[in-house]
């Protein structure tokens, strides 16, 4: 992984992409997510981007104090994201406009309840950074596999608010992560795309997506629509 990988989901001036849904009777509350990759131009954007539409496809325009963003270990600040990564968002209706790069620095460590991360490499760099990150950071495939493992009778209701959710989601996910072990080191990586033709982004594309709709449906109880 030589090259900068995009990620920075959410526009121009903002440092991340809020939705916004509040529940009569709740206090607004956030729930941030972070994705990490290389570069910050591929892989955490498509992450990112895909994130935020599927949650707005489970939750409406408004979402739940859900902040959902992303940087790269190598970050390239500034960067624009791939254009390969912005036609793979868009086969999927995901808006890639706006994105900016930005270099993974230890604020946003700080400020993340939960840490997607492309690879085994860059869980372990976010968690070398400190910050009590080692019980909030996975590999996207390996917290897949841990929420696949959840049962979602055992997380408070979406009524209860999805923040609380998402939180109890994080807490059920550590707790198993020495219990349910990657079948091969490999399981859990996915690679970077950078400078490989169209066709490949989109084979990772697929598998981000497919790593993301469970993720997504446990963290708001709302299964994707068909």
């Amino acid at each position: 992984m030589t090259a900068p990988d995009a990620g920075r989901g959410i526009g121009n001036g903002e440092r991340a992409a809020e939705i916004t849904t509040t529940f009569v009777g709740l206090p607004r509350d956030t729930f941030r997510i972070l994705h990490v990759s290389t570069g910050n131009v591929c892989r955490s954007p498509i992450t990112e981007r895909l994130t935020r539409h599927f949650l707005s496809q489970r939750l409406g325009v408004l979402g739940g104090g859900m902040i959902v963003e992303s940087a790269g270990t190598w970050g390239h600040e500034g960067a624009p994201m791939e254009a390969n990564a912005e036609t793979v968002l868009a086969d999927f209706g995901a808006d890639p406009t706006g994105f900016v790069g930005r270099e993974l620095l230890d604020e946003h460590v700080i400020m993340a309840d939960l840490v997607l991360t492309a690879t085994r490499d860059h869980r372990a760099q976010v968690i070398s950074m400190g910050h009590s990150a080692g019980l909030r950071t996975f590999t996207l495939k390996e917290f897949t596999r841990l929420v696949n493992a959840i049962d979602p009778a055992t997380l408070p209701p979406l009524e209860e608010g999805v923040v609380r959710r998402a939180r109890a989601l994080v807490r059920a996910a550590a707790a198993l992560r020495g219990w349910l072990l990657a079948p091969t080191l490999e399981a859990d990586e996915v690679y970077d795309p950078y400078g490989a033709p169209l066709p490949f982004f989109r084979s990772i594309g697929d598998e981000i997506h497919q790593a993301l709709d469970p993720v997504v449906t446990a963290l708001t109880g709302v299964p994707a629509r068909t």
